[in-house]
């Protein structure tokens, strides 16, 4: 068994539906891949739309056609394309009920997550608390709950919810994703060498794993 570890850097944001989608099948393709215990995930923040406002009165369609100016026809077929996609990964999207919200203040509590080695757990969580819960991820009161699911300890979250901490980390993460020339998310690094942009089939993660695994120890 090789001891080779891989670094996969994930740029991603929780209020983005093919980060979710995204997310699914780049687990399915480190399934598929013969060293998967041998991973290293690092998340990283990213916001789509840093525009958005903590609390719209609005569902998602009336979001994007009202405030972006987008054909509501257009939105609502992108809107149900989205949501096969998500269900063809075991992920039930109710657009109908999602509130959407800022994402910084949810960053800022997965920045939180990472230092106590619960990144993941978080991420996915609030993932699930946006696209398929209808729940308020910019509401401190909700994403206070959610850390307690999650497991993390309270009074930091407490800490956390009520000042500005962690939005360095967000910000250097967003900073080095314009760095990068990254301009859509979700977007994974493997390596730090090769890029692979958007939630592409499993496959492609597995052989993108297999190829970075086969140069490094050979």
């Amino acid at each position: 068994m090789s001891e080779k570890r891989v670094r996969v850097d994930i740029w991603s944001d929780i209020a983005c539906p093919w980060c979710f989608i995204g997310k699914r099948r780049f687990e399915k393709g480190v399934e598929e891949f013969e060293f998967s215990d041998n991973v290293d995930v690092y998340w990283h923040a990213y916001q789509l739309d840093p525009s958005l406002p903590e609390h719209y009165d609005g569902d998602e369609l009336q979001y994007l056609s009202q405030i972006k100016g987008m054909d509501p026809e257009q939105v609502k077929g992108m809107l149900e394309h989205v949501t096969e996609q998500a269900a063809g990964e075991g992920l039930n999207y109710r657009f109908d009920q999602l509130r959407p919200a800022n994402s910084f203040t949810a960053l800022r509590l997965l920045e939180q997550a990472k230092t106590e080695s619960k990144g993941s757990e978080m991420k996915e969580t609030l993932l699930s608390a946006h696209f398929e819960r209808g729940l308020d991820t910019a509401d401190r009161q909700v994403l206070a709950k959610l850390a307690t699911q999650v497991g993390l300890d309270e009074s930091a979250t407490a800490q956390t919810l009520s000042t500005q901490k962690y939005a360095e980390e967000v910000n250097a993460d967003i900073e080095q994703a314009r760095q990068l020339g990254i301009s859509g998310v979700p977007f994974f690094v493997i390596d730090g060498k090769y890029g692979i942009s958007g939630a592409q089939p499993a496959e492609a993660f597995t052989n993108a794993l297999t190829q970075v695994h086969a140069e490094t120890v050979s």
